[in-house]
């Protein structure tokens, strides 16, 4: 009885932590080996109701010192529940001016947060898809854990 409501009131806590208007956030671990390949697409199935509303989309990158680039390029290819594809290349900056990693540290592990759409309208609601894959030079992309998706509704 007491693991349950543990568990429960860490549930509650987490639930109450998200910020206001948020209406998607997910992370997915991209590979044990700590790389990310050209082939490993990640998808996010986002629900979206409102669609009178407008959308802020951040992207999150967790990666690990030694990564070697000053930016993460991905393609994100938002795919509407009628089957219509709209392809966008972001390019998340991972480091400063001076080469600092930018975000979050927590021993060697960074987290960063990019905002890379604004005020985004869904013509449809319903499930949308975002299948996100890494644009870099190299395959594959070293050092790279997790990437992320986040939807709020714009203010």
């Amino acid at each position: 009885m007491n693991k349950l409501l543990a568990i429960l009131l860490l549930s509650v806590t987490m639930i109450s932590c998200q910020p206001e208007g948020r209406i998607f956030s997910e992370n997915k671990e991209l590979s044990a080996n700590l790389e990310w390949l050209k082939d490993d697409a990640v998808t996010f199935k986002v629900p979206v109701e409102d669609i009178g509303s407008t959308y802020d989309m951040s992207l999150t990158f967790r990666y690990t010192e030694g990564y070697q680039y000053d930016v993460a390029k991905v393609k994100v290819t938002q795919i509407s529940p009628s089957g219509k594809e709209i392809e966008n290349e972001y390019s998340m900056k991972v480091r400063d001016e001076n080469g600092d990693y930018i975000g979050e540290a927590a021993l060697d592990i960074w987290d960063s947060e990019h905002l890379v759409e604004e005020k985004m309208k869904f013509d449809e609601s319903g499930t949308h898809s975002f299948k996100v894959e890494h644009i870099m030079p190299r395959d594959p992309l070293h050092f790279a854990m997790e990437i992320g998706l986040i939807l709020d509704k714009s203010e």
